[in-house]
């Protein structure tokens, strides 16, 4: 019998310190992503090509994929130097396209999506007589990833009351669940899927594989409409429980395993830690012993300012709130009073109305929803007119990008970009300073993690007044650019 440790490593089960002190359990991460493909998916295509007969090695194999499995496949094919054809969809970036090439696949772009992949993949195993790698429905498939528990148990020897599992197709929850009930039948497995894409979820509840009508598309490589039959079969018998989480709790956990091992997983690779993180705030679990497997760090780089964005509304560190005051000059410090010396995120703000203003502003906050509805029952009594947007998709997708506009009717209106020192009290020191003579007719200011913010702010000053305004912006001395020339803002904004 082959071993998947002719290209797998034995990956680490790292201690989690931050997250263990920070949820008062004992976690526990196992590090797929250290694999030669940053995937445990190596181990399953392995461990089913390297059981194909002569004649079939001989043919080759082919697989339908763009993402880990076409890499652990292709890896695969390598080692047991046997023909291996990758079909995927043409819109697959070029990174993975280059990535399954380097291990000297053949690689056939067709079609716009995995459907289109799939169907010319079965043409070739018509036309060539290819063997298909399927990457979750196979009883092989399975057995190799069940070597990610086989791992667990030998690496932690004392009891561990729960292991949380990644879900997509299920070949993965169902190896590692199937071992460890051999096992450790005391260890509770729980099984963790996207709510948008919880297809194990719906099966277990109606007892029978069903098809979701649309799976979420930003936790990719668990974005399976339908539960794998044999995965299926498995998980009914092994799986104690399901959890399904946000798109924000995703991003909130890969901030979190790069806290405790300066690693960035990919979202599928995250979810089985965004469950676990729920788990225990829902539960209330506290001294537990639990364990997470980080499946795949395969993160398209232009998702991390996403994920960055999310991250915080995820973990229950930010309220997203629209505040509407009185537009006259000082409302906006008053404000900024109130909020005291509590961390802003953001700040939006453009002049619309001469009676009212709204303003979109993010709050840094630590004691999650309590602290959050503390904060709005506070500013409504102070008559506030307040909204809460934090779990708005279109206020956290769209909208904090949109505030703005053009104010044609404002008088006497300048532009200027400045550098606030990153710490608590420099927006209301920049207020208190510059007084209430002038009104604020625009306020942008984003937290992007530097020792410095940047603003964009619009004040209305007469052209009589412009020196005064100058000098008070000297005296401040924070540094700053008069932008009232610049191209975007006459375009856009004035």
């Amino acid at each position: 019998m082959a071993t998947v440790y002719d290209v797998a490593r034995v990956s680490p089960l790292d201690s989690a310190a931050k997250l263990s002190g920070r949820l008062g359990n004992q976690i526990w991460l196992k590090r797929e992503d250290a694999q030669p493909v940053h995937s445990f998916k190596l181990r399953g295509a392995y461990n089913r090509i390297a059981k194909l007969t002569p004649a079939q090695r001989a043919a080759g194999v082919v697989a339908a994929s763009a993402g880990n499995h076409a890499q652990g496949v292709a890896l695969a094919g390598q080692a047991l130097d046997i023909r291996t054809t990758i079909v995927m969809p043409e819109t697959t970036p070029s990174i993975k396209i280059d990535a399954v090439r380097a291990y000297g696949a053949e690689v056939v772009l067709v079609g716009d999506a995995y459907d289109d992949a799939l169907a010319h993949a079965n043409s070739l195993i018509a036309e060539r007589g290819q063997s298909f790698i399927h990457p979750y429905d196979d009883p092989d498939v399975m057995a190799g990833q069940g070597t990610v528990a086989k791992e667990i148990l030998d690496q932690h020897r004392d009891a561990i009351d729960t292991v949380y599992i990644p879900v997509g197709g299920g070949g993965l929850v169902a190896g590692m669940a199937a071992y460890i009930k051999r096992h450790r039948p005391g260890t509770e497995i729980v099984a963790v899927e996207p709510l948008d894409s919880a297809c194990l979820h719906h099966a277990l509840k109606a007892d029978a594989r069903v098809v979701l009508d649309q799976v979420g598309l930003f936790a990719d490589g668990v974005a399976v409409r339908q539960i794998g039959a044999y995965p299926f079969a498995v998980a009914r018998q092994c799986v104690d429980r399901t959890i399904q989480v946000s798109v924000d709790e995703i991003c909130a956990a890969i901030r979190a395993v790069f806290e405790d091992t300066r690693s960035v997983p990919e979202p599928a690779g995250a979810l089985a830690l965004a469950g676990l993180e729920r788990d225990v705030q829902a539960r209330g679990l506290h001294g537990r012993t639990l364990v997470a497997v980080v499946s795949g760090a395969n993160m398209n780089f232009d998702r991390l300012r996403y994920v960055s964005e999310r991250t915080a509304l995820g973990a229950h560190r930010e309220a997203l709130l629209a505040v509407t005051l009185p537009e006259v000059p000082g409302s906006f410090l008053q404000f900024c009073e109130l909020l005291g010396r509590r961390a802003v995120t953001e700040f939006n703000y453009r002049y619309a109305d001469a009676a009212k203003a709204h303003i979109f502003v993010g709050v840094a906050i630590r004691d999650g929803d309590r602290e959050r509805d503390a904060l709005c029952d506070e500013f409504r009594k102070a008559g506030y007119e307040i909204s809460d947007l934090s779990d708005n998709d279109v206020a956290k997708v769209h909208l904090r990008h949109l505030v703005g506009g053009r104010a044609d009717a404002l008088q006497d209106e300048r532009l200027f970009r400045f550098e606030f020192p990153e710490r608590p009290g420099a927006l209301m020191r920049f207020l208190q300073q510059l007084g209430g003579r002038w009104n604020i007719s625009l306020f942008h200011y984003r937290n992007h993690g530097a020792a410095f913010g940047r603003v964009l702010a619009g004040f209305q000053v007469p052209q009589g007044e412009l020196q005064d305004f100058l000098d008070r912006l000297q005296r401040i001395g924070y540094r700053y650019w008069d932008e009232s020339g610049n191209p975007a803002y006459r375009m856009f904004l004035r």
